[in-house]
């Protein structure tokens, strides 16, 4: 799985035949060899994640991938390896090689599907006499006349990069996690307990990026843990314009903030900086329709050891168990393993994602859209299962 400083760059996945240069491509636009190059096919197997700085693109990671077209049993799971890194891909870079293009067209019919904008490549053209009878013929078919490069040679490969800087989806990140929310001079308070769950010595993720966040709006930051909540509230000189908790102690922030303090929470501000928050916010309406025989999944971005007191695998289903009973059925799932088939769930309930780009997210909630299934997030539903929905701030 990605690592975590990779979630909030633009993703750029590579697609192609086997032996279609796809690593060469990859290796010319970073200037290293980041992926192995071989003329035996299949040399690519898992994707390979390159996280780097390219002007005047700024943070990305590229993702190379297995040959669309991979032979036999150990290909099939490369293929299935390689369609689930279109669910992250913000922008795609479809090469070519040669004339043949019928996996072409399946793939690029699928990227559009999941709305991922391509850039089409044409590579290896230090190799084709006719490579701009090709590329014409691409564009006939596909629309859009392909860049013209050899990886090889490094050949056109920053009329490439601006290409792709020219394709970057205008909200494939949003600017601000809490822009929405607060105004220059505003007094945030954030209650953070360091529980289990919070790693020694540091701040969960989440929680670091908002406290960024708020400095860069100009915005007076205060935290506090549960237990000195009130200490922290009447060492102000004016209420708090803004709280922003850990879902888990909503119900206590709530019953005791001062009354004109608004109130949101850290999962929630992500519900929209990750995901779709209106989504959300409509998927937890179906918790009222749950009963002791429905059957929920709990998703988490991270594939962490289980704790204790962890929130998704101990304190949610509780949670639920104690409303709905024990013979409720809670299937949890991690990291990248997420279900294709949600049709049997009754609700899907989403971690966060400070793991995961919003693409990789988004992707999950319009899976669920799809297939006719709820889906909501930790913090809208433990406002709903708490009866604040309607009392906190989202934006």
């Amino acid at each position: 799985m990605e690592k975590t400083p990779n979630a909030n760059r633009l993703h750029i996945g590579i697609f192609g035949r086997t032996n279609a240069g796809k690593s060469t491509v990859l290796n010319a636009i970073t200037g290293q060899e980041v992926s192995l190059v071989s003329k035996i096919s299949g040399t690519t197997t898992d994707p390979v994640y390159k996280p780097m700085e390219l002007h005047p693109i700024g943070p990305c990671v590229f993702i190379d991938t297995a040959g669309m077209d991979d032979d036999g049993v150990l290909g099939e799971k490369r293929i299935e390896k390689t369609k689930s890194v279109i669910d992250k891909t913000d922008l795609a870079l479809l090469v070519f090689s040669g004339d043949e293009i019928s996996h072409e067209k399946k793939w690029a019919e699928l990227l559009k599907e999941n709305n991922v904008p391509t850039v089409f490549v044409l590579n290896k053209i230090d190799q084709n006499p006719d490579y701009k009878k090709t590329a014409e013929k691409i564009e006939e078919i596909f629309g859009k006349y392909p860049v013209l490069i050899s990886g090889k040679e490094k050949r056109n490969i920053q009329t490439l990069i601006n290409e792709i800087a020219k394709n970057v989806p205008d909200d494939f990140e949003k600017e601000s996690i809490t822009a929405d929310l607060v105004k220059e001079d505003d007094v945030v308070l954030l209650v953070m307990p360091q529980e289990i769950q919070a790693p020694k010595g540091r701040l969960i993720l989440p929680q670091v990026q908002t406290i960024r966040d708020l400095l860069d709006n100009k915005c007076v930051v205060c935290s506090t843990t549960t237990d000195k909540f009130h200490v922290a509230v009447n060492s102000l000189k004016k209420e708090p314009d803004l709280i922003i908790t850990d879902s888990q102690v909503f119900d206590f922030v709530y019953k005791n903030k001062p009354k004109n303090s608004r109130l949101t929470s850290f999962s929630v501000l992500f519900a929209s900086y990750k995901g779709d928050a209106k989504e959300y916010v409509r998927g937890a309406e179906f918790v009222d329709t749950l009963k002791e025989n429905s059957k929920i999944l709990i998703a988490e971005s991270c594939s962490h050891k289980p704790l204790k007191e962890d929130i998704g695998r101990v304190k949610i289903p509780a949670m639920l168990k104690k409303r709905f009973g024990e013979k409720l059925t809670i299937d949890i799932k991690a990291g990248n393993d997420f279900p294709e088939d949600l049709t049997g769930y009754d609700l899907v309930i989403q971690c966060g994602g400070c793991m995961f780009n919003r693409k990789h997210i988004l992707s999950r909630i319009e899976k669920a859209k799809k297939q006719n299934v709820p889906i909501t997030n930790y913090g809208i539903f433990i406002a709903k299962m708490n009866n604040i929905l309607d009392k906190i701030d989202i934006v």
